[in-house]
């Protein structure tokens, strides 16, 4: 089958379609690269807000008329929390809860005898799996249980076989995306992400640093490790696999040759002691950039919101961290007009923000989602006085996001750089796009004969403008 994936929202999306590509290449499919030339679309939905959840309904209905033809099948958190809207959607066939995401390669091969030709299927690979029906629109029949067993001669392959078109399919970015842990055991009263993942779950430390190798053998330069709570990882784990976030990052560091190693979003409890000691053992290759989730400054909101940190305790790890780690960029998640939020409430919480230096911050107005406690909260903030408070807190990110941009000006940071460099318009060279292993967006010009794709080279970083900082190659 001709399958085009597409995803919105967190990084464990971009992780899990990255997975599920590498399966479906792997059975023989072939992924495309727009839903034109789709025979089937998979869409990876979220719903960490209200608008996440719109913007899910709108992108279906326009993959759909993108290719009416193509049989779509949703799956995520949006899909997961509200099937029966999903399945409602036009060209919608299939709806996978988040639990079974791991099985959509073996979901969707049951099209694959009405949809390709024998010529194709002749082609195509035997994962070694029967075929398991889904519930749809149309057939509200429940599926029968999968047997334990059912993966293990794919997975087997799938972790071995990387070979020829398909790793270069897979495998276009300079970067990967590790899904690590998924689901979270805390009740933070604002998130839904809980009520649509399920309680944590970890991997093996052994199949996280194989799932590693295979990246550093596929020419690829910084893993980007990700979870719905990163920090809780390993916790689950039984008897001898038992671990946690810091011996996983160190089994890592020491048995792959990966560049860059980089956390994504970590929640500010739970790590273990001595765990920012690590920065300095593998100074080189562990990225000096946390995204530790703030999401109020007041103690009051914490409280209300249920996060087990209090002012005072996340002031703190943020003071350890930049003491242990040399040029640290650290960034955050806010929530604005939460249930209760007074103005001297977010007066307070902007004087903490400001006190934190954050690079950057995603900010959220509260939208009050259906199943979580907060949607139930007395004191609902007004929608125009949330409004008014996002624009005040990303007039502040903004000013003290650069301040701290700015103190790298001057400085050599070693940057990846990706994609294609743009053709100046005298032809002199291109403008290329990187990261530093710091989180810092950078440009640079080079040679038009010169191809800085995935590879890292040490950047004078010479002038600041916005968010983005211009530099010479050293």
């Amino acid at each position: 089958m001709r399958i085009y994936l597409d995803q919105i929202g967190c990084r464990l999306n971009y992780s899990e379609i990255d997975t599920l590509a590498g399966r479906l290449q792997m059975a023989g499919h072939l992924t495309v690269r727009s839903p034109e030339e789709a025979q089937v679309i998979v869409f990876n939905t979220c719903a960490v807000t209200t608008e996440a959840g719109r913007k899910s309904r709108q992108r279906l209905r326009q993959l759909h008329a993108a290719n009416p033809t193509a049989r779509i099948a949703a799956t995520g958190c949006w899909a997961t929390l509200r099937p029966n809207q999903a399945a409602e959607l036009p060209g919608v066939s299939l709806v996978v809860d988040n639990a079974e995401k791991d099985l959509l390669h073996t979901l969707l091969e049951p099209w694959s005898a009405e949809l390709d030709t024998p010529d194709t299927l002749m082609r195509m690979r035997p994962d070694g799996n029967p075929f398991h029906f889904a519930q749809t629109a149309a057939n509200q029949d429940p599926k029968p249980d999968l047997p334990q067993d059912a993966d293990k001669a794919f997975d087997k392959a799938f972790e071995k076989a990387f070979e020829k078109d398909n790793v270069i399919e897979r495998r276009a970015r300079t970067r990967a995306f590790i899904k690590v842990q998924d689901g979270c055991n805390n009740r933070c009263t604002f998130c839904i992400v809980t009520v649509a993942r399920g309680e944590s779950r970890s991997r093996p430390i052994a199949s996280i640093v194989e799932e590693v190798q295979h990246l550093v053998a596929e020419g690829g330069q910084e893993a980007v490790l990700t979870g719905v709570h990163l920090g809780s990882y390993g916790r689950d784990l039984a008897d001898a696999e038992r671990s946690d976030l810091k011996e996983l990052t160190r089994a890592i560091l020491t048995d792959t040759d990966i560049a860059r190693l980089r956390l994504s979003s970590l929640e500010p409890w739970e790590l273990a002691d001595g765990f920012f000691d690590l920065w300095s053992q593998w100074p080189q290759r562990l990225c000096p950039h946390l995204h530790l989730p703030l999401q109020a400054g007041t103690d009051k909101q914490l409280r209300r919101m249920a996060r087990r940190c209090t002012k005072e305790s996340f002031g703190q790890l943020v003071a350890d961290a930049r003491a242990a780690i040399p040029e640290l960029v650290v960034t955050t998640d806010l929530i604005v007009g939460f249930p209760g939020e007074t103005e001297d409430d977010f007066s307070e919480s902007m004087a903490f923000v400001e006190e934190m230096r954050f690079a950057h911050a995603h900010i959220f107005p509260f939208s009050a989602r259906q199943g979580t406690a907060a949607a139930r909260f007395g004191q609902q903030v007004r929608k125009v006085e949330k409004k008014e408070r996002s624009r005040r807190m990303h007039a502040l990110l903004e000013r003290i996001g650069s301040a701290e941009r700015a103190r790298f000006v001057g400085a050599v940071r070693p940057v990846l750089w990706e994609g294609v460099g743009q053709p100046l318009t005298d032809q002199s060279g291109r403008l290329w796009s990187g990261l530093t292993d710091n989180y810092l967006r950078v440009m640079a010009i080079a040679p038009a004969h010169l191809d800085l794709h995935n590879q890292i080279i040490s950047t004078r970083l010479e002038e600041l403008n916005g968010d983005t900082l211009f530099g010479t190659l050293c």
